[in-house]
């Protein structure tokens, strides 16, 4: 697949009529690279859906019926929980493909071609994008058979879902960079489950964070993911009706908290990622 890949990029770096296109040319062709090793080894994606469905039929049959959650159901509190936690460990496929890719050595023969730096990261952040949106797709058809609902506009519904595949790309150029920095592909695993395991589990997408003990709650509170969650539940319509509103600002604007957090992560490690690719060579 890397020689075809090789091929065709040989065969489409023409000049093109202006860097920019140029830049989307190679972003387009590094794109449909991973899109057809995708096709090529299908259990990435059967593997991918099936652990959303997982969830949801975890937490709906299994919690539902432990957990009260006043002015609403365990169902509809708990999907945005499930919607998030899924599309936040599924940016992780950056970081272990780009790590694999390094050791092959495919990213120092991707170096040698005539295109730009940031073409390969971009084909490998848009992959994830596209499973993400898969797995969006099978948790809430897998969500409404077990009767969860939407409760909004299908404008807001479709707000929602952007804004959390737009945090979960965000990440990915995140993961990618880390991807690129680790040793070796196994130890993506280990940094990915330490530093998201406390973010989806200390947060508000499992139970109410004001149930949480102090410190926790604390955490739970501030932690980005319990912005995305609250968001997604309020533009999906289910935010348990007279909940306590909580004093952090984050909470009060969880909408414009994960917009400025997207920008400020792309702002960050979008230039990180890009100067890590360049400099890094085979291990």
């Amino acid at each position: 697949m890397t020689t075809s890949v090789h091929e065709t990029m040989r065969q489409t770096s023409a000049p093109s009529s202006s860097p920019f296109m140029a830049w989307l040319n190679d972003g387009w062709i590094t794109t449909r690279r991973n899109l057809i090793k995708i096709k090529r080894v299908p259990d990435i994606l059967v593997f991918t859906t099936l652990q959303p469905i997982m969830f949801v039929l975890l937490f709906t049959y299994v919690y539902a019926g432990v957990i009260d959650i006043p002015g609403s159901t365990y169902t509809e509190f708990i999907m945005a929980g499930i919607f998030a936690q899924t599309v936040v460990f599924g940016s992780t496929y950056s970081g272990s493909a780009m790590a694999q890719d390094l050791k092959d050595g495919i990213i120092d023969r991707f170096r040698t071609l005539p295109m730009s730096s940031s073409a390969v990261l971009v084909g490998r952040t848009n992959g994830d994008l596209l499973i993400n949106s898969i797995s969006m797709v099978v948790m809430m058809t897998t969500g409404l058979i077990v009767g969860w609902r939407i409760n909004s506009s299908p404008l807001e519904a479709l707000a929602a879902i952007a804004l959390l595949l737009l945090f979960a790309y965000a990440l990915s150029w995140v993961m990618a960079f880390i991807g690129m920095s680790v040793r070796s592909p196994e130890v993506i695993n280990n940094v990915s489950f330490l530093v998201l395991f406390p973010l989806t589990f200390i947060s508000n997408a499992f139970v109410p964070a004001e149930t949480l003990p102090g410190p926790l709650r604390v955490f739970a509170e501030l932690n980005p993911v319990s912005a995305l969650v609250q968001a997604a539940r309020e533009l999906f319509g289910n935010a348990p009706a007279g909940s306590a509103q909580s004093e952090v600002w984050s909470q009060q604007h969880p909408v414009l908290t994960v917009l400025i957090g997207i920008v400020l992560i792309l702002a960050i490690f979008v230039p990180l990622a890009v100067r890590k690719f360049a400099s890094i060579s085979t291990r």
